[in-house]
């Protein structure tokens, strides 16, 4: 015979041990280690002068629209030097 599991409308055991194992996550020293590892690792990347995501496509928005502008302007220098005009 196999033991039948009883489903109690308490906290399952997981949710019970999840629980207690981050109560002592937060009150032991690896709280602390991650603060400092987090802390170092960001002067790290502030060093590297690296761009967020947003900064990053910010800049490429502007350079598509630069690009699309020098496009205009090459054209119409084209345009000048072989003395056409629209």
């Amino acid at each position: 015979m196999h033991p039948k599991l009883v489903m109690s409308q308490g906290p399952s055991f997981l949710d019970e041990l999840q629980h207690r194992i981050r109560e002592v996550l937060q009150h032991s020293p690896t709280k602390d280690l991650e603060a400092n590892l987090r802390a170092m690792l960001q002067q790290g990347f502030a060093k590297l002068d690296l761009l967020t995501r947003e900064e990053f496509e910010l800049q490429a928005e502007v350079l598509a629209r630069t690009r699309a502008k020098l496009e205009v302007l090459e054209k119409r220098v084209a345009e000048l030097e072989t003395g056409r005009k629209d």
